[in-house]
C-alpha cells in the first residue's frame, strides 16, 4: 500500500550511507556517494520537521532517487499518490508538467519543484491555442491530452492519459461511439497506441487531413511533436542489441518510434518497465528509454544487469537534484501555481483519466 505521507522515522546517517552505498557502488565514487548521503540525511530531516512527502519519478538521478523520496514510480503513479497524500508540502522530484498535476490535484497544499527550469519538449510542443485549432478542424472529436503537457494544454481537453493507460482511454471512448479521437502531443505515442487499439492514424496538424477520415474507421488524429530524447532510438540500435547480447530482453517506451517498437521483445511504460524487470527470470536487459531510469533498475535489482548501451539522458530531468532539493524544503521555494480558472478546468480531464484506469 501506498505511504500518504512523509517517513515518520528517519535513519540515521550511518544506516542511510551504508544502503546508499550497497545500492550506488557500481555506479557512483564512494567520495560522491558519501557527499550525497550527507546532502539526503538532511533533506530527510528537513521533511519531517515539515511533514513534506517527496515523490521521485524514475528518471531521477541514482542518488536521490535511491535515498529521499517517500515513494518513486511514473507519471500516474505519483499522481495518484499525491492525490492521497496528508502531508502538508508536497516536493515533486520529476519536471514542471508532473508537479502542475500535483498542484491541480491538491490546489490547497504547496507543491514544491526543486528546480523550475525542468520543463519537457512534449510540454513545450504544443499550446491550448492548437488545441482549439484542431478541435476547430474535428468538430466533435474528443481530445486526449498525455500527462506531458501544461496546464493551459489540460484545461482545453477532455481526456489525460498516460503511456500506461493511453490505450485504455482509447477503447473507452470507442465504446462511447467515438470514431475520431485527437490525441496530442506525441506523434510516436498516438502511433503506436492506435495500432495497439485498432485505430488508423491521421496527421492532424497537417491541413486537409479531416478530409480522410472515414466515419466508419476509428481513427486517432495526432500532432507532429516528439520526445526528444525516445526519438533518438533508432532500429538499427535493437539489432546491434540482439547480435551483441542475444539473451538480453529488450524493452521500449511506446515514444519511441514504431519501427523500434516492431523490433523489441517488449513495448511499455515506465511501470510496465519496472514490472517487467522486477518479475522477469531473465538476467539482462535493455531498456530504449531515458538513461537513469536503467541505472534505478540496476540499483534495485542488483541480481539483474542492465546493459550500458544507454546514451540518452532526458536534459531536463537532469537539472533535478539533491542540492536543489534541500535548498526547495530550506526556502520553500519554486511554489508550483496554477491560475483558479485553469486550475479547475485542468481537473476534469484528469478525473476522467482516474475514473477509467
Amino acid at each position: 500500500m501506498a505511504k500518504t505521507g512523509a517517513t515518520r522515522e528517519i535513519q540515521s546517517f550511518e544506516a542511510l550511507l551504508e544502503s546508499m552505498r550497497t545500492k550506488l557502488h557500481q555506479l557512483i565514487p564512494d567520495v560522491e556517494i558519501q557527499a550525497k548521503a550527507e546532502l539526503a540525511y538532511e533533506v530527510n530531516r528537513l521533511k519531517r520537521e515539515l511533514n513534506a512527502i517527496i515523490l521521485g519519478h524514475n528518471y531521477m538521478e541514482p542518488a536521490l532517487y535511491c535515498s529521499v523520496p517517500d515513494n518513486t514510480g511514473d507519471s500516474l503513479q505519483l499522481a495518484r499518490i499525491s492525490a492521497e497524500s496528508t502531508a502538508d508540502i508536497i516536493v515533486f522530484c520529476g519536471v514542471k508538467f508532473m508537479a502542475e498535476t500535483a498542484k491541480i490535484l491538491n490546489p490547497n497544499r504547496m507543491v514544491l519543484l526543486p528546480n523550475l527550469e525542468a520543463g519537457c519538449s512534449l510540454a513545450d510542443g504544443i499550446t491550448a491555442d492548437d488545441v482549439r485549432t484542431l478541435k476547430e478542424r474535428f468538430p466533435g472529436a474528443p481530445v486526449v491530452s498525455y500527462v506531458n503537457t501544461n496546464a493551459e494544454t489540460k484545461a482545453v481537453s477532455d481526456y489525460c492519459c498516460t503511456s500506461g493507460n493511453a490505450a485504455a482511454v482509447l477503447r473507452f471512448l470507442h465504446k462511447k461511439g467515438h470514431q475520431h479521437v485527437i490525441f496530442v502531443p506525441d506523434e510516436f505515442l498516438a502511433r503506436n497506441t492506435a495500432q495497439e487499439a485498432g485505430y488508423a492514424f491521421v496527421e492532424g496538424w497537417v491541413p486537409g487531413s479531416e478530409k480522410t477520415l472515414r466515419a466508419d474507421t476509428p481513427t486517432v488524429i495526432g500532432w507532429g511533436v516528439h520526445c526528444e530524447v525516445h526519438e533518438l532510438f533508432e532500429p538499427e540500435h535493437v539489432d546491434a542489441v540482439k547480435q551483441q547480447f542475444p539473451e538480453a530482453i529488450t524493452i521500449a517506451h511506446p515514444e519511441c518510434k514504431p519501427e523500434v517498437i516492431a523490433k523489441v521483445d517488449i513495448s511499455g511504460s515506465t511501470k510496465k518497465m519496472v514490472d517487467v524487470v522486477r518479475a522477469s527470470s531473465a538476467r539482462q536487459f535493455m531498456l530504449f528509454t531515458e538513461c537513469s531510469m536503467g541505472d534505478n533498475l540496476a540499483a534495485e535489482n542488483p541480481d539483474k544487469e542492465m546493459i550500458r548501451m544507454c546514451s540518452h539522458q532526458c536534459p531536463h530531468m537532469a537539472l533535478i537534484t539533491l542540492e536543489d532539493t534541500l535548498e526547495a524544503l530550506r526556502k520553500l521555494q519554486h511554489q508550483i501555481e496554477v491560475p483558479e480558472p485553469i486550475l479547475q478546468e485542468a481537473r476534469v480531464p484528469i478525473d476522467n483519466m482516474l475514473a477509467i484506469s
